[in-house]
């Protein structure tokens, strides 16, 4: 198979898969610290959780961002995105220590969300340099195959990461503070591998000539760069249009995964473990997805098109999350979760090469800091949402119709466009 073919080369690229292992490592750990943050959040046992203080908590830990984000790339076009790897993973290694003795010491809840913010405060930058960075290590005819790669093993080694989270709890009780050191781990070891990178080997590219801002300057002229960023999103329309689908899918997926969390914890289980151990293997067969996605998205994106597959993935999830989603049991929900993975994977990978493929190098880092922005207000949007529908129990027919209408309205959107795209 060609896909097969095409991931057996890119393997062979020793900067490749040195930049893949600083994902997959930050993405571990990311797993990691997120299933720690959920289980002392949503299922202690202390804690009466309601979709309203799932929104909050959301809030809290997302919509900083929207300011951090624009900020994250305005400086990722003027730092070497190596050194970004390095620092920002040491970093976190750091913060997230703290975070664990918060827990220790059950400091106010505050504290403990102001230290937790500041961990994936980071994130935003890693997560943004990892995408920027990949067209430098893989040539332009491999990127939608990279992009399938790649992203898609970064987020099936935060649901490894998940997984070993959920493990250690409950093999060592009360030990949210251990999962925490356990991320701590992780990071420390993303950033240690990043040392096998080049310092310039990814970028930012600029001009020769060009006098490079300081970080100082940079932050000065966030509003003005953002701006012209945006400009040149908005004369690349293919890669506008992407983004605002993703947008619109982020915010049906957000919608749903607030729902799935009440249901684990209210509907389908006895006690708290329980229902954690539930939210898991949901996780798990949404991972699944992840990976089917990632081979098969090449192969439909040389015959659809970019914004051709977004529309086909759109589409099959507005037929198949009512589908499943209205019987409220464990079984449809799963294979549910499944094809939401492979419909949200499946554009994303379309989605990051559009952007890759379509924007200048030079921008590029402010764009995906405006894709990470516009994916945390979507989140935290559909959290809001979802909180204002969602009963007690989290079965609600019209939070599902209403998902599976804009899911189709996405694909309708796209259609008019045309559906074949290169």
């Amino acid at each position: 198979m060609p896909v097969v073919r095409d991931l057996r080369v890119l393997l062979r690229l020793r900067d490749f898969r040195n930049l893949l292992a600083v994902r997959l490592f930050s993405q571990a750990a990311d797993g990691v610290y997120q299933v720690a943050l959920a289980t002392y959040v949503v299922f202690s046992p202390e804690k009466q959780t309601s979709a309203a203080a799932i929104a909050s908590a959301m809030a809290v830990l997302l919509l900083p961002y929207s300011l951090v984000g624009p900020f994250a790339g305005v400086l990722l076009d003027r730092w070497r995105r190596r050194q970004v790897f390095l620092y920002g993973n040491l970093l976190r290694t750091l913060l997230a220590c703290v975070t664990g003795m918060l827990i220790v010491a059950h400091a106010p809840e505050w504290l403990f969300y102001a230290s937790a913010l500041s961990v994936t405060a980071v994130n935003r930058f890693v997560l943004a340099g990892l995408a920027a960075s990949l067209p430098h290590v893989v040539e332009p005819g491999r990127l939608v195959t990279a992009n399938a790669l790649s992203p898609t093993a970064g987020t099936l080694a935060a649901v490894a990461g998940g997984g070993l989270a959920v493990l250690v709890r409950v093999l060592a009780s009360d030990s949210d503070a251990l999962v925490v050191l356990l991320g701590a781990g992780l990071y420390l070891c993303a950033a240690l591998v990043s040392l096998r990178l080049a310092i310039g080997l990814l970028g930012p590219d600029h001009p020769p000539g060009r006098r490079h801002p300081s970080a100082a300057e940079g932050i000065l002229l966030t509003v003005r760069g953002m701006t012209e960023g945006l400009r040149h999103l908005a004369a690349r329309r293919e890669a506008a249009r992407a983004l605002t689908a993703m947008t619109l899918m982020r915010f049906c997926y957000g919608a749903l995964f607030v729902m799935l969390l009440m249901l684990c914890r209210y509907s389908w289980s006895a006690d708290e473990a329980e229902g954690l151990a539930l939210l898991g293997i949901a996780v798990g067969v949404s991972g699944a997805g992840f990976f089917v996605a990632a081979v098969i998205t090449p192969w439909l994106v040389g015959r659809l098109g970019t914004l051709g597959t977004i529309t086909v993935c759109a589409l099959g999830a507005a037929v198949l999350v009512p589908a499943l989603g209205l019987f409220f049991t464990p079984g449809p929900m799963l294979i549910a979760a499944f094809v939401l993975g492979l419909a949200t994977q499946g554009a994303k990978i379309s989605t990051d090469t559009v952007v890759q493929s379509r924007v200048d190098d030079d921008y590029r880092g402010r764009v995906f800091a405006v894709y990470d922005v516009l994916f945390n207000i979507a989140f935290v949007a559909a959290a809001a949402a979802a909180s204002l529908i969602l009963p007690a129990d989290g079965r609600s027919v019209p939070l599902v119709l209403g998902v599976a209408a804009l899911y189709a309205a996405t694909a309708a959107l796209l259609e008019r466009q045309g559906r074949r795209f290169t």
